[in-house]
């Protein structure tokens, strides 16, 4: 039988949400919006029977639901997942996955009260590049990963002004929050290890600059509030000796958006990394993926050729979560790493409010 799912949120994700369900012969049956216009146009035009403005309504008249997708502002993530995971139903939630590790950690708890799957949208985990790292480094050619570097800088990337995505109290920060994929799959790639204590500084020197405004995002709000970073630079040592550092911008004097991790490990060291022409336009986007060896004492470059992606991983992302709650496959992620990634964020926070180093329990 196939996963029947509720989507919650008509936002600009959830074509890719549709398309990796569907990829993975799921039905889904709802959809529901605050904006019920909106839903309506989704479900129209995905061929979706049933709209709802409340995703309670959702719930309760969907009774036959398995699982539900979260398409929302950050601040709502928490709460819906909640009430998704008391309504019996697997989860599968935009990142990031809450507002601060506070929440995070009611949400995992949550599910394993429930015994139902809940996983975030870490869709650069699901990229060619990012399954081919991981199988080289499952492998043992990388070998133990001492340090790793994380950067998603854009140099005109700010998401509008005013709007939720600039509005701490509903967004729970800025870049850092919102473009977390990177040190997500830095992470990733060196085995999660537990981290110790991070030193960070954010700047918010363009943050109210309309030279400095994306090609995406939500329109200008006159009178909203923009009050988080337009960049944040960091540092954090693990418990294991391992190292990492982060870049995140949405407006920086940068030569042009960048998306990479590189690593060190004690056999090879490796990178992948999304060059874009222009800010955020992933048609124009340069895919790289590369591992650095020395063999017979020389050293030595290899490309790692994958098939193209443009979408990164966002469709192949939701469909591994089908076949997660199905049994078929691995889930690409889990709470207890949710709840890892948050408790960095929220340090990195503290640390360059604080103006020094912050030890993360």
């Amino acid at each position: 039988m196939s996963t029947k799912v509720g989507i919650i949120g008509a936002g600009g994700m959830v074509s890719y949400h549709i398309a990796g369900f569907q990829a993975a012969n799921a039905r889904i049956l709802g959809i529901a919006d605050l904006n019920e216009a909106a839903a309506r146009r989704v479900a129209d035009e995905h061929g979706i029977p049933n709209v709802f403005k409340d995703p309670a309504d959702m719930l309760k008249e969907l009774k036959e639901l398995d699982a539900v997708s979260v398409i929302v502002p950050n601040k709502f993530h928490a709460p819906l997942v909640l009430q998704a995971l008391k309504a019996g139903k697997h989860v599968f939630c935009e990142k990031p996955p809450a507002l601060n590790a506070r929440e995070t950690k009611s949400m995992k708890e949550a599910a394993s009260r429930a015994r139902k799957t809940l996983m975030f949208n870490f869709n650069n985990r699901a990229r060619p590049e990012a399954y081919a790292v991981m199988d080289y480094i499952g492998d043992g050619q990388v070998g133990r990963i001492n340090s790793a570097q994380a950067k998603w800088i854009r140099r005109t990337g700010i998401p509008g002004f005013g709007g939720w995505f600039t509005n701490s109290k509903i967004a729970g920060g800025g870049p850092l929050i919102d473009l977390l994929h990177m040190v997500d799959l830095a992470l990733y790639f060196m085995g999660y290890p537990q981290p110790d204590y991070v030193l960070a500084q954010t700047f918010s020197d363009f943050i109210k600059n309309k030279e400095f405004k994306g090609p995406w995002g939500i329109p200008d709000v006159a009178k909203g509030v923009t009050d988080v970073e337009n960049a944040c630079h960091g540092f954090v040592r693990f418990k294991t000796g391992q190292v990492l550092s982060l870049q995140i911008s949405w407006a920086e004097m940068v030569k042009r958006e960048e998306v990479s991790v590189v690593f060190q490990g004690l056999k090879a060291g490796g990178m992948v990394q999304r060059l874009f022409a222009e800010d955020g336009i992933d048609e124009t986007a340069t895919d790289i993926c590369e591992l650095y060896v020395q063999e017979f004492g020389r050293s030595v470059n290899r490309t790692v050729t994958v098939p193209p992606n443009a979408d990164m991983g966002r469709i192949r992302s939701a469909q591994n979560f089908i076949l997660a709650v199905e049994g078929k496959e691995k889930p690409l992620n889990t709470p207890d790493q949710a709840l890892a990634l948050m408790k960095i964020v929220d340090a990195t926070y503290r640390s360059a409010k604080m103006g020094r180093p912050v030890k993360i329990t």
